[in-house]
């Protein structure tokens, strides 16, 4: 247990970041009705997690950046070897990558955990 209570203002602002980072996970999940809300997570991952460096918010921030990245290019990949049909295969798989990743993600968040990297 800290020797000292978090002040408002701190409190205040880890509200703040746990909103964007929730936020974030919506428009990840909303990609599949949608691919632009994806960039528009990203954005804000980007844009936030400087000030988040050295909360346990930090790890949730960059677990959005690298689920974005790696989904593009896993979807890049699947799309340009559908021709040979295994694309259809990694396309499933980012899929289901991309859906364990938001899910995973959001739990910790509920839970006020980090990612464990």
């Amino acid at each position: 247990m800290p020797d000292t209570l978090p002040t408002p203002e701190a409190e205040s602002r880890e509200q703040s970041l746990r909103n964007i980072v929730l936020a974030g996970y919506i428009l990840q999940a909303a990609f599949f009705i949608s691919g632009i809300t994806a960039i528009v997570a990203i954005v804000l991952a980007y844009i936030k997690r400087d000030e988040a460096r050295g909360t346990w918010l930090e790890s949730h921030f960059r677990w959005q950046i690298r689920t974005f990245w790696f989904a593009l290019l896993w979807g890049a990949l699947g799309g340009l070897l559908m021709i040979v049909l295994i694309g259809w295969v990694i396309l499933f798989a980012d899929t289901v990558w991309i859906i364990y990743r938001i899910a995973k993600g959001w739990l910790n968040l509920n839970d006020r955990k980090p990612i464990p990297l």
